[in-house]
């Protein structure tokens, strides 16, 4: 059909949503034109029989009417099952109805029935509309709501355009008794539609269940409201616009009764009037509201209203006429039951169903009845009382406004964290930074007991710690550990005692030095050298040409450091003839390896060039403890050039963390070097994929310049460790800058990658379906696996799209909430997912949410199925057109599935595609591309 496709294209509803939301829109359409016909009726009734005096006594009686009458509906709710309740009601209207039409016939309302009617139709105003919005988000989930809330709420504004002509056409020509006959029978096809609605969506999905909440159901429901701040911000937005909103109505039916004095022309003029308001208001809602609310959200759609009341009461204040006054009903009239209806009813979607259920209508209800009995007071004891003239009601109205804006402001704020709260715990992520309690135990104290009586890590955790802060007052401490039976505490307490400059010199040097570990003799020696202030040629006299191997290439250690930069100590002690004798010790000493491993370590930190390939020579030694002892000594020798030697290393497991290690030693300098071997393509990319987070360990500025000058690096796998080691950076140190327009930039680069990978995908599924009922004789098996790989592979690199998506999300926004956002949309609850997108509609902002919110939406798809793909609105380019999109690409790994995809199909439509990439650079695509060829060639 021409129209539901129109329909489907204008307000976005999908597959399987069209006639739930059709049967919606007529539910919500017949109680506004009821509510059209009657209200008009009795206000025309109520204003030509009482006069306006009385309006504001009949505020006040809604209000305590109202709040009698919620005590009832509080436990109708709590009791019984949502469509009893709505059922029930809809019938009592009916009656009600009949009535006043019957009463009417007879001519005898007057006095306390029409006071009776005007509470009636108030209450049946708010309460029929409340329970079909809690109806609304009970059959919607929160993304549903977003998109088909826009068309439900066309239903309301047609609804209220028909019944507003029907009964300024109808009124003159019938009576208004007549009109409520008619209003009882549109009412009555609300019970059917609610039923079908209830039968088709609410059971059959399981709704009910599936929106049980924890909420005491017991408290009544203004106890609820008042525990939850962003309840207390709705109820006061609604409280304070239906003061207002009265306060208009008032100003709007004193000039109006004033200039129109007949009862029938005053009903038309009233009927007219709200029936041109809601045709403004559905043309609003047609081509507006969705794109308000969608792009710009919540809370500014809110402000719209009020801020156009404001400006109509300026106006008013200027020109106090009934034109004004009209602009200022027109402002309310058109927006509240469009933009304003739509954001108001969003706002409480974040929320559990039961809390929704049991403290919406008491807030469309009573809080609104109390507002207006507020009002009521307002203008009897204020307007009225004070004998005030119009001209301070239009001053009231723009006070209040200003408190109403104030409420906006809060209520975004509550709304977004509601949403947050909701993500953490649907996804547990609460639980996962739950804070640990600490006993108030002073922090010296802590250390010292730890010293005392920790565990090794402990006790070495702690040196660390103390390495970093150096503080003297732990130097008895610490001396006491040389004692410790673990060598790693001894050289770790003695690293601490260099840096401690105790006034005296432990007296377990010469134990230290007796046990046979190399790296804690070398820390010994240099704790000794130490207090060699002036003169420390007694010690190197004693210790280089010592009877102990170990003591004495230690010695030679601390004389390469220390002559580093020491020219005269070099020369003294013959420095270069040492090494170099060492060096030839090494052949009668080769199976020594801890002799070899011991000179290794002296060539790096004498950081000799005349030794440089000598020590390089040692990265192909047989054994891992040398190859591993020589990584460490080039990266204590910081030689940029050598640095060269290493990188490759870091391909291999084994070495990785030892190359990091050198990596430290070289310090920032290393930087620039890791970010030329990517961008000059220095090494293999098994080995550029680890340069990232190798970069990341420093967490400085320069590191996140020289990762974001790699950022766009065209192989995806790289780029996925860069914007990994970026955020890991953010995440430890928040204070750093980050270039955010870059940042936004390649956001924009993965969106378009994204979509590409999406639209192969589809082409790929929708062959793979085709070739479902084709035989093995047509396509053969090795076409169907090679097929499904590149699937595989397709599907592998949206997910990691999206993971740098949203990790180059979390350099934009705050991380905590992107990665909160992230996990939602990974959860298998469908829930997560959908509170995540909503979550991210009001985090996002501008182009960025124009073009990342589709794609978000589409991750929580199942891009597996065909049916849900169709839900995609993407272009589905050709299988020829999706070879050469893959093949332009970057990504190795989908190159060669291509070409072997194409090799097992052998048509000869690829075979152009194939013969370009035969001079390909990378010998596999040249392997892979000739193969394709062959096989095509073959068929020919």
């Amino acid at each position: 059909m021409m129209v539901e496709r129109l329909i489907k294209k204008i307000f976005d509803v999908r597959e399987g949503e069209f006639k739930v939301s059709l049967w919606m829109l007529a539910y919500i359409f017949l109680v506004i034109a009821v509510l059209l016909i009657i209200k008009p009726t009795v206000n025309a009734l109520f204003l030509s029989e009482l006069g306006i005096e009385q309006l504001p006594f009949a505020f006040l009686l809604v209000a305590i009417t109202a709040i009698a009458t919620s005590y009832f509906y509080s436990k109708a709710v709590a009791k019984f099952q949502l469509k009893k309740v709505i059922e029930v009601t809809i019938i009592s209207s009916i009656i009600i109805l009949i009535g006043l039409g019957i009463l009417l016939s007879l001519d005898v309302v007057s006095g306390v029935l029409l006071y009776f009617f005007y509470i009636w139709v108030a209450i049946y105003a708010v309460l029929s509309a409340s329970q079909f919005w809690v109806l609304a988000n009970l059959v919607f989930n929160i993304r549903e709501a977003k998109r088909l809330f826009g068309f439900i709420g066309s239903g309301a504004i047609i609804g209220g355009i028909f019944g507003g002509y029907l009964t300024s056409i109808l009124a003159p020509l019938i009576g208004n008794e007549n009109l409520m006959f008619v209003a009882a029978m549109l009412l009555f096809f609300c019970i059917p539609l609610l039923r079908k609605i209830w039968n088709i969506r609410v059971l059959k999905n399981g709704s009910v269940k599936k929106h049980k909440s924890a909420t005491n159901i017991s408290e009544p429901p203004i106890k609820l409201i008042l525990k939850s701040k962003h309840l207390t911000y709705i109820a006061s937005i609604v409280a304070v616009s239906v003061v207002v909103a009265k306060l208009v109505d008032y100003l709007f039916s004193d000039f109006a009764s004033s200039a129109i004095t007949d009862a029938d022309d005053l009903t038309a003029f009233f009927a007219f009037w709200f029936s041109t308001f809601n045709l403004l208001s559905l043309v609003i809602q047609l081509f507006f509201t969705h794109r308000i609310v969608g792009i710009w959200g919540v809370g500014f759609s809110l402000l719209l209203l009020p801020i156009g009341i404001f400006g109509g009461s300026i106006l008013f204040l200027l020109l106090p006429e009934l034109s004004a006054v009209v602009v200022i009903k027109a402002m309310d009239g058109i927006l509240k039951q469009s933009i304003h209806k739509s954001a108001s009813e969003l706002l409480t979607l974040p929320l559990p169903f039961d809390l929704k259920n049991r403290t919406k209508s008491f807030i469309d209800v009573v809080v609104d009845s109390l507002a207006t009995g507020v009002a009521g007071c307002l203008l009897i004891f204020v307007v009225r009382g004070l004998d005030l003239p119009s001209f301070y009601i239009g001053i009231l109205i723009i006070a209040l406004v200003c408190l109403w804006l104030y409420f906006i402001y809060k209520v975004r704020i509550e709304y977004y964290k509601t949403f947050r709260t909701n993500l953490e715990v649907l996804t547990d992520s609460g639980k996962k930074t739950k804070k640990i309690t600490h006993s108030k135990v002073s922090v010296v104290t802590g250390m010292r007991t730890v010293f005392k009586s920790g565990t090794e890590e402990q006790i070495l955790f702690m040196l660390d710690k103390l390495m970093e802060i150096n503080d003297k007052r732990f130097a008895d401490d610490v001396e006491l550990l040389l004692e410790h039976p673990s060598n790693k505490v001894k050289l770790s307490a003695i690293q601490n005692l260099y840096f401690l400059n105790s006034k005296s010199m432990t007296a377990e040097v010469s134990e230290l030095l007796k046990i046979e570990d190399r790296e804690l003799t070398i820390a010994t020696l240099a704790y000794v050298l130490s207090f060699a202030h002036k003169d420390k040629s007694y010690v190197f006299d004693a210790y280089l040409e010592h009877s102990n191997k170990r003591i004495a290439m230690a010695a030679l250690y601390c004389l390469a450091r220390a002559a580093k930069n020491n020219y005269s100590l070099k020369q003294r002690y013959a420095l270069l003839d040492r090494i170099s004798a060492a060096l030839k010790n090494i052949e009668t000493n080769e199976k020594d390896l801890s002799y070899v491993e011991a000179v290794i370590e002296i060539l790096g930190v004498a950081n000799m060039p005349i030794f440089y390939n000598k020590l390089v020579a040692f990265l192909n030694h047989d054994n891992e403890e040398v190859v591993v002892t020589t990584i460490k000594a080039i990266g204590t020798a910081t030689d940029p050039a050598m640095a060269q030697h290493i990188i490759p290393f870091l391909g291999q497991k084994n070495y990785r963390p030892t190359v990091l290690e050198g990596f430290k030693l070289y310090g920032q300098q290393i930087l620039p070097v890791l970010r030329k071997n990517v961008q000059e393509r220095l090494q293999p990319l098994s080995v550029l994929r680890f340069i990232p987070a190798a970069m990341q360990s420093f967490h400085s500025k320069d590191a996140v310049h020289h990762l974001l000058a790699i950022l766009t690096d065209n192989d995806l796998t790289v780029r996925l460790e860069v914007v990994r080691a970026l955020s890991a950076i953010r995440a430890t140190h928040p204070q750093l800058k980050f270039n955010r327009y870059k940042v936004v930039s390649v956001i924009f680069d993965e969106c378009k990658l994204h979509h590409q990978t999406l639209s192969s995908m589809h082409t790929q599924i929708i062959i793979s379906y085709r070739n479902r009922n084709k035989s093995k004789k047509e396509i053969g098996d090795a076409e169907r696996d090679a097929r499904t790989s590149l699937l595989e592979l397709l599907e592998r690199r949206l997910d990691s799209g999206l993971e740098r998506i949203f990790k180059l999300l979390g350099l934009r926004y705050q991380q905590k909430d992107v990665a909160i956002a992230y996990e939602g949309l990974l959860s298998e609850k469908q829930e997560a997912q959908h509170n995540a997108i909503e979550f991210l509609d009001n985090l996002l902002t501008g182009e960025l949410k124009r073009k990342l919110l589709p794609i978000i939406e589409e991750s929580a798809l199942d891009i597996s199925s065909e049916e849900e793909l169709q839900k995609i609105k993407h272009k589905i380019p050709t299988e020829l057109e999706c070879f050469k999109l893959l093949l332009q690409s970057n990504d190795l790994k989908i190159k060669l599935a291509v070409l072997y995809l194409i090799t097992q199909q052998k048509e000869p439509r690829y075979l152009s595609i194939v013969e370009s990439l035969l001079n390909d650079e990378d010998p596999k695509i040249r392997s892979f591309a000739l193969e394709a060829q062959q096989a095509i060639s073959a068929e020919v």
